[in-house]
């Protein structure tokens, strides 16, 4: 498969392009990388060097990948952080044209806002892009637990009320605009054991949890989501399969996860334990609700 992936760039650790390429490339699918922001390292250590990409600058790399005459064999557009409101239309733009010279091309849209303790870590504009603009027009969206209430206006405190949510986000009819897919990562919700975290995936046809269990960080690593919806996309891609696609993001995730842990590291160790992203040593299963 041929994926055009649109997210941040570090040089140093893993977040954005960085937790999503690599694992992407090691499932053995292509990717055109396009980088919204250059940065030293995720801005989640406090401070950082580099700067957002300017719009008409990302807009020219697609353009370029668009003169090379492959977008017709472009079978994904992944985006993540945008960086600026502003590059929201140009992810907008690469999508349609994507899917002008693709109509089977499939969106998913990882939309990065913040994070339960941490807030909304995005610029001014951002938030509602994703809300108004990008999701309605997204085929799969892969929000984690505070960003689901923040695109949905409803606190989630159980599994039922998760559940209700992420049908608001879903299209009401094949014809309808809004995604058929939401993924819920990092779900947390009042029946969660203390040592357990969730995922879910919700369709009009159902709705699939997985349980694996919490792992212990000093400081829990950055781009678990990035890597999360690169895999669900990835597996998805091949199968067409939810509840495979959720069991194996999970169950490769939780195997990246325990090798960061393991090693002691706070950045996730994707090179490491790249061949647990192939045949990942623990499966988890995805139960049906």
């Amino acid at each position: 498969m041929r994926i055009l992936s649109i997210q941040s760039h570090v040089a140093y650790g893993y977040v954005g392009n960085r937790a999503a390429a690599f694992p992407l490339q090691r499932l053995g699918h292509e990717v055109w990388a396009v980088n919204t922001v250059e940065f030293s390292n995720h801005t989640g250590y406090g401070a950082w060097k580099g700067r957002v990409a300017a719009p008409d600058q990302v807009r020219d790399v697609i353009e370029g990948i668009r003169e090379r005459g492959v977008l017709p064999c472009c079978d994904a557009v992944l985006s993540g952080y945008l960086g600026d409101a502003a590059l929201g239309e140009v992810v907008l733009d690469a999508v349609a044209a994507v899917r002008n010279a693709n109509p089977a091309a499939i969106w998913c849209c990882d939309p990065v806002i913040g994070d339960v303790g941490r807030g909304v870590f995005v610029r001014p504009g951002i938030p509602e892009f994703f809300r108004q603009r990008a999701v309605p027009l997204a085929d799969i969206v892969t929000p984690n637990h505070f960003e689901l209430e923040l695109l949905t206006g409803r606190t989630v405190t159980t599994l039922d009320g998760a559940h209700a949510a992420a049908r608001t986000l879903l299209a009401p009819n094949s014809h309808a605009a809004g995604p058929a897919i939401v993924l819920i990562t990092s779900l947390r919700h009042a029946a969660t054991a203390d040592d357990s975290i969730e995922m879910m995936a919700v369709t009009a046809g159902g709705a699939w949890r997985i349980v694996t269990p919490l792992l212990a960080f000093a400081v829990a690593p950055n781009g678990t989501g990035d890597a999360v919806a690169a895999l669900f996309l990835a597996q998805w891609l091949k199968t067409r399969d939810v509840a495979a696609a959720l069991s194996y993001a999970a169950s490769a995730i939780f195997a990246v996860l325990q090798a960061t842990s393991v090693a002691g590291e706070r950045e996730l160790q994707l090179i490491a334990a790249q061949d647990t992203l192939v045949a990942p040593p623990r499966s988890f299963a995805a139960v049906r609700l």
